[in-house]
Parts: structure tokens; sequence; C-alpha cells
């Protein structure tokens, strides 16, 4: 039984790839300092696998606590780095931050694999490398665009140093997952996006105002070129997105490919946009969101959505969740959550 370091585990994505793990057979060792997620999540992890998972509350940007828990865990056998700061908005406002935090501890990991003797990495990326892409959808193959916040530029900045390490020393692989937008939330609703403090992305924003948490949702721009003037995205199902990192790390801890960098979009291969969003969600939990236009927000991208064919046909991967069950878990996990809050 292979086991496998998750840094930012206790995260939205990271927790809901620790319960794919674990029901595949994965041991996980869980590093996260909780920065921007909570410590019960390893009680909806137990709950859901039956096993709770180790856990390190550590900075990845702390290199001599990264190199102690290595001497602890001495079995780890391939790494999913998660933990980074996420927030275009506030990397726009905080751009140091996002240069510390996701460029030191990537940097942090890859000069410690080697000396603990772990060659296996799986990165998490970002559609946001692709900038405003001058083709939709967007294949692998299109062009890296300057980056239009400092978050995808560490994105961008953080897959080169992958590929120049891999370059200069043929000890290490790595999987490199461009996601395009995750949503939902795990179908026992004991898991699902629970940001601190006040919500950056458009879902959790929009539970939370739909429960009555919130007054009202903004919504960032009605005047780009798209159908209802409002951004684009492709949302994908983040239990989908968390199986696509299951599949990576067998790739790489098997060698499938024999190559030593891969690089996979992971989207639905549909756009919708953020009114079209709204409007899905009202349909399918039959409650009204309150929302009003404002201005359009620093750093945004017009429209985007992924070509999933590489990663359909190379990892035998597909997003099967359709919008409505996945906005109905979002839903499920928000309405969850308010029954923990009066109980407690």
């Amino acid at each position: 039984m292979s086991k496998i370091l998750v840094t930012g585990g206790t995260g939205y994505i990271g927790s809901h790839t620790v319960v794919e793990l674990i029901n595949e057979g994965f041991e996980v060792v869980i590093v996260d300092n909780l920065s921007n997620s909570n410590i019960e999540v390893l009680n909806g992890i137990e709950k859901i696998t039956g096993i709770r998972p180790d856990f390190e509350n550590i900075d990845c940007v702390d290199y001599v606590a990264l190199d102690r828990m290595f001497e602890k865990y001495r079995d780890i056998e391939a790494i999913i780095h998660f933990a980074a700061s996420k927030a275009v908005g506030e990397s726009v406002d905080k751009p140091l931050l996002y240069y510390r935090n996701n460029l030191v501890s990537l940097i942090n990991l890859l000069q410690l694999m080697p000396i603990h003797k772990i060659k296996n990495i799986v990165f998490s990326s970002s559609c946001t490398v692709y900038g405003q892409p001058d083709i939709l959808p967007v294949t692998e193959e299109a062009p890296i665009k300057v980056a239009l916040s400092p978050y995808g530029n560490t994105k961008q900045i953080g897959e080169e140093i992958i590929r120049d390490t891999i370059n200069a020393n043929p000890f290490y692989s790595s999987i490199i997952l461009r996601y395009f937008n995750p949503i939902g939330a795990h179908p026992t609703a004991e898991i699902g996006e629970l940001p601190n403090g006040v919500p950056n992305n458009l879902l959790p924003f929009v539970t939370q105002t739909a429960i009555g948490l919130r007054k009202q949702l903004q919504v960032f721009g009605n005047d780009y070129n798209t159908p209802d003037g409002s951004c684009i995205r492709d949302y994908i199902h983040v239990v989908d997105l968390a199986k696509a990192h299951v599949i990576a790390v067998r790739r790489l801890l098997d060698n499938e490919s024999g190559k030593q960098i891969e690089t996979f979009n992971l989207g639905t291969g549909r756009g919708l946009s953020v009114l079209e969003i709204i409007r899905s969600f009202e349909k399918v939990t039959h409650v009204k969101v309150p929302y009003k236009i404002v201005g359009r927000r620093v750093g945004d991208i017009e429209k985007v959505w992924a070509d999933p064919a590489f990663a359909n046909n190379i990892l035998g991967w597909t997003a099967s969740e359709t919008v409505e069950e996945t906005l109905r878990s979002a839903w499920q996990w928000e309405k969850n959550l308010a029954k923990r809050t009066k109980s407690e």
C-alpha cells in the first residue's frame, strides 16, 4: 500500500482527493497550515472513509519543519501538492504573499524530494496559465499567455520550476494538472468548499447568499463579449477532479508513460456563464439568489473552457457529473453546514 503526501489536504480540492485516495487503498499523510481550511475536515474524511489520515500542521514554506516531517514518514512514495494561496483578487492586492507562499513551498518540496528518495509529484496548476486563450476550447498545446494576476503567474512559474528541475535532474517525475473551475461537494455532504471569511469563488458565495449568510451576490461585470455579458468558465465537479489525481498518482508510481513530465487539462469541455450558474442553481434548488451587477474584477479572464480530450484519452478519465448534480451537492453541503452551526 503506497503512502502519499497531500499538501493542503484539508483544503477544498485536497480533502476530496484524500477521500478518493483512501477509497482506492492508499495511505495518506496530510500537511496543512490551516490558513484557509479547518481541522474539522478530518472528521468529515473519517466519516466518509472510516479512516482518519495522519495530519501534520506545517507550513510548506518552513523547510526545516518539512524536512522533519519527511524524516518521520520515511515511506512516502509520491506527493500531491495543493498547498497554495489561490484567490485572484487577493493576489493582485498582496502579490508578495502569493509569490512567497506558492513558490517557496514548491521549491522546498523539490529540494527535499531527492534527499528523502521521493521521485513523484503531482502539481496542482490552473487554466489561468492560458490567460485569455486565442482559441476555445483550450488544448494543452495552447500558448501560455502573460498572466493576468500574480496568482496566475505563480502557477506559470511553478510549472517552469518543475520543468527546469526535471531538465537538470532525471531523478524526478511529475504530472501537472491544469484545473478549470471546481465546484460542488462530496455526495455525503460531509466535506465541501468551506472558505475562511468572505468567499473568493463563485459557488460558495451563491450558496451562502441563498441560505441567508450573505445579503447579495456580486456579479463582476456584464459587459464582456459573451452571450449574457458575464464571464464564462468550465465548471467541474470537485469529486471528478479528485479522481483524476488518483489516476495521476498511479500513473507516476507505475511509470506508465515512461515520461518524466506530462501535462493535462481537467475540465468538462463546456463553458457556462456566471449568470447561467445562478439561474441553474435557482432552478435546481427552487431558491432565489439575490444579486447585483458590479464592475469588472481585476485579473478576471473573459471566457475559458477546456478541451479535455487528451486527459480523456491518455488517462482514461472523464468528468461525469452533470452541472445540476454538482450544484445540488453544493446546496446540500451548505444546508448541512447550517444544521451543524445551529446544533453547536
